[in-house]
């Protein structure tokens, strides 16, 4: 058996059994998941996927964590309808699945969204979060989409672009230092294209020995030495948002 033989790499452990604390809702023709902090608030972020889709406990635990931050936080379903990886699919079968499910045409149901938000849930500032696939779409839309005050793509970059460096608003890259689906030259090149090319704030991170999917887990599901990277992770990705959000 050869490793394009074998499903695809991702470690899900025991977050299936998640139960998030939001609620399904419809917009327009796009079902969402929705949390919302205790109190008011006209700050919101919108949650980018990743391959495992818009239902998959990991993005519905993420969603949570940064409503309980205080952001209203709406994870779309940015495959609108076409079924998500499943974790018995097989890496050979990746590229045929990828076609109709591009991160760079996102931006319709992006502005559905962003309409969504304004007006029904009165969000002034809002930014975005994406991780894996999501990450590709949020480096994307950054460079699109001026709406977006600030964005976090996590473990995804566009690579077949060379217009792919002037950022319209503060972006923060995340990245593991041994994700096997983007390597560290990678990482380089991005940091030295932004500082040529990039005239707004944003930031490249690399946490040590960290696999692709990292930021996404829950503490029991790691091994003991990766949950500070996991946590640093994710208070580096609060903070960024704090930062030119919430204030």
């Amino acid at each position: 058996m050869t490793s394009k033989d074998l499903p695809f790499q991702y470690d899900v452990g025991r977050r299936s059994i998640y139960v998030g604390r939001g609620k399904e809702i419809q917009v327009e023709h796009i079902k969402a998941y929705i949390c919302q902090p205790d109190y008011d608030t006209n700050k919101a972020v919108i949650l980018v996927h990743d391959i495992y889709g818009w239902q998959f406990p990991d993005t519905r635990y993420i969603t949570d964590i940064l409503a309980a931050n205080g952001y209203v936080t709406i994870c779309p379903d940015f495959f609108l309808g076409k079924e998500p990886w499943k974790t018995t699919d097989h890496w050979h079968d990746f590229g045929d699945w990828l076609k109709d499910r591009d991160p760079m045409k996102v931006d319709k149901t992006a502005a559905t969204v962003l309409k969504y938000l304004k007006e029904k849930c009165h969000a002034v500032n809002i930014g975005i979060v994406g991780f894996s696939w999501g990450g590709m779409a949020v480096h994307h839309l950054m460079l699109k989409n001026p709406e977006l005050k600030a964005g976090v793509s996590a473990y995804g970059i566009i690579r077949n672009s060379e217009d792919r460096y002037d950022l319209l608003n503060p972006t923060f890259f995340v990245f593991g230092g041994k994700d096997h689906t983007i390597s560290l030259d990678q990482v380089t090149l991005l940091e030295k294209k932004l500082k040529d090319y990039c005239r707004v704030s944003y930031k490249v991170k690399v946490y040590p020995g960290q696999v692709h999917g990292f930021a996404q887990c829950k503490p029991e599901d790691m091994k003991p030495k990766d949950v500070p990277y996991m946590e640093e992770a994710r208070m580096d990705i609060i903070n960024w948002l704090n930062k030119y959000i919430m204030f």
